[in-house]
């Protein structure tokens, strides 16, 4: 099973220049895909006059996360993997496919990436609120969690099987343009509720910068929970058994 690959790592793994190259590339990933996303919501919020959401916003937020994080995957597949998310780096270490040590590297970079994104918006932006993921009306945190781990579960799936299976073969873009139609597609179901996150980064960073905390944990929880559960069901199923072996972290 994924779980008895899970590895520690050793301390200086963490100053190995490999490491380190990769750590600058999710932080760099990251502020491209918060910058693009976070921002587009901020852009139709000024055009908008800060109106009440609409359908059409719901859409502008799912187009700009999907080709955002299609570019951000992209550039930085070759480097660190692409992960450019905290719960996919998570999902990776419980399939045996990076290290916790290096996983640690990973998460500090991504969640620098992201409040970096952020407060370059809040400055180039001449001081608009970066406003943090929130409950929609009715839409209570357990009811937010669920959906966090539904939609966050469908990504890392996605990346399980067009970028981690060894029986991938050479899929060229296909492995980053899947990964961002799959969260295009969540923001579409999931918007209109809870912002549908799926990454805690892009979670943090506007917290950190509006310091709204309010039902963070949602955001935490049910994407780390998502990640665990896809990793585990699709590495059980379809690549235990079947001449795995862990792969460098480099290779997705």
């Amino acid at each position: 099973m994924a779980i008895n690959r899970i590895a520690i790592g050793s301390p200086g793994e963490a100053s190995r220049p490999d490491a380190i190259r990769a750590a600058f590339a999710e932080f760099f990933s990251m502020v491209i895909f918060v910058f693009a996303g976070q921002g587009s919501g901020m852009a139709f919020g000024k055009l908008t006059g800060d109106g009440p959401a609409t359908p059409s916003g719901l859409v502008a937020a799912s187009l700009s996360h999907a080709f955002a994080l299609f570019v951000a995957v992209s550039v930085g597949a070759n480097v660190s993997g692409g992960h450019v998310n905290p719960a996919v780096t998570f999902g990776a270490f419980i399939g045996g496919n990076i290290t916790f040590m290096r996983a640690i590297l990973y998460w500090i970079a991504q969640l620098l990436g992201a409040v970096v994104a952020c407060l370059l918006l809040k400055v180039s932006t001449g001081g608009m609120e970066t406003a943090a993921f929130s409950l929609s009306h009715g839409v209570t945190p357990w009811n937010a969690v669920v959906f966090e781990i539904v939609m966050t579960f469908g990504l890392v799936y996605t990346v399980y099987a067009t970028a981690v299976d060894p029986k991938k073969g050479d899929i060229g873009i296909i492995a980053p343009l899947a990964i961002g139609l799959i969260v295009g597609a969540n923001i579409l179901v999931g918007g209109a509720f809870d912002g549908a996150s799926m990454n805690p980064a892009v979670s943090f960073g506007p917290a950190v910068v509006s310091w709204t905390w309010t039902n963070h944990w949602v955001y935490w929880v049910g994407p780390f929970i998502g990640a665990a559960i896809a990793a585990i069901v699709y590495d059980t199923i379809f690549i235990d058994g079947n001449g795995h072996e862990p792969l460098p972290s480099s290779d997705f």
